[in-house]
């Protein structure tokens, strides 16, 4: 049979196309406030002076974003499905009063991208000079809850945020893991005008391959965050920033060279703080804090991980730091699969803090939807 040419291929009712696709935006429309009055009824049962973090179920929120992922047959690529079902959740969320969510500032970090990542753009996002202050402002209540860097693919773990979890009494709840691409963000036309570089000392070492490469005399200027970095390429000449794209909008640079990363896959995990431990999701990480009345050696480790292989729990990171309670004493941020709660992980930890001199439930969150 003949092949049918594009000349006797049926023409596109471009005008009944549109129509069907403008019936489509109504029922969509209609949905999506049905949905936001439903949130509403929510946020009313729960009293005339709820808000938004009295009813904020992230992990409710994760179950909804894994049916996301299960429904989804195209050609909308799951990235933009699960971006979409964010800020819809967000706004739903926000109609009475919008979660605060303090982050490392200032505005245009990669910090404050993950915010709203994980919580869609109907935040108030909190911009803070340090982790410290996140920790302070979500303990005290100015903050709901707060977004800290924990680890880097390429560079490793943010020893300040693991230290802070030592006398802090927040809990984790949830984690973001998002690709970090850094740019090289400046005011000048080329790269022989560039005097010095201001980053955050993460962003410098996660580039450093390339920036011995192409530009091995210029100055290297640790800075408190990339965004204190672009602010400064914005008012002094000679400098040039490393930063993302947010950051090159909200300090009005140009992206003299994309992605000077060294590894293609460098990306960074945040951890969601706040005040209450979650219930399970059904797919969950706990961390714990734990030590022992040791000094070191292969026994400490052996006692710690025992009741684990026992158990059949997988063990996906560990970190020791010092315990600061005493020289060479040490203690142990540990991640696991599943929820503190339910079976084989409780078991397991029950017979930890038996045999534990130190022991902290820090959180138990949902995974990562991505």
């Amino acid at each position: 049979m003949a092949k049918e040419s594009k000349k006797d291929a049926s023409p596109i009712d471009l005008a009944a196309m549109r129509k069907r696709i403008d019936d489509v935006d109504c029922q969509i429309q209609a949905l999506i406030n049905e949905r936001a009055r439903f949130a509403q009824a929510v946020g009313v049962s729960k009293g005339p002076m709820a808000g938004a973090v009295d009813y904020y179920r992230p992990e409710r929120e994760a179950e909804v974003l894994r049916a996301v992922l299960e429904r989804n047959e195209g050609p909308l690529r799951d990235e933009e499905m699960l971006r979409l079902f964010r800020e819809i959740m967000s706004a739903c969320l926000a109609q009475q009063e919008p979660l605060k969510v303090g982050y490392l500032g200032p505005e245009g970090t990669f910090t404050q991208t993950a915010v709203y990542k994980h919580f869609g753009h109907s935040v108030r996002g909190l911009p803070y000079s340090t982790i410290d202050e996140v920790f302070q402002e979500v303990e005290s209540g100015a903050a709901d809850f707060g977004v800290v860097p924990i680890e880097n693919s390429t560079e490793g773990s943010v020893n300040h945020t693991l230290d802070m979890f030592l006398t802090s009494p927040l809990k984790i709840g949830g984690e973001i893991e998002m690709r970090i691409e850094q740019h090289l963000l400046g005011r000048m036309k080329g790269l022989d005008s560039i005097e010095r570089i201001c980053a955050h000392e993460q962003s410098l070492a996660q580039c450093r391959g390339w920036l011995r490469e192409y530009l091995p005399h210029v100055e290297l200027i640790g800075v408190a965050s990339n965004a204190t970095g672009a602010r400064r390429a914005r008012d002094e000449a000679g400098t040039a920033a490393i930063g993302g794209d947010a950051a090159a909008e909200v300090y009005g640079l140009e992206i003299m060279v994309n992605n000077i990363e060294d590894r293609s896959d460098n990306s960074t995990r945040f951890l969601v703080i706040g005040r209450n431990l979650l219930t399970a999701s059904g797919e969950d990480k706990t961390t714990i804090l734990v030590s022992t009345s040791g000094t070191g050696g292969a026994g400490i480790l052996h006692t710690l991980l025992q009741p684990f292989a026992a158990n059949g729990v997988s063990m996906t990171r560990i970190e020791s730091r010092p315990s600061r309670r005493k020289n060479w004493n040490y203690v142990f941020f540990i991640d696991l699969e599943g929820h503190a709660e339910e079976p084989p992980l409780k078991e397991a930890l029950a017979e930890l803090e038996k045999n534990s001199s130190l022991f902290r439930l820090i959180g138990a969150y949902p995974k990562a939807v991505n």
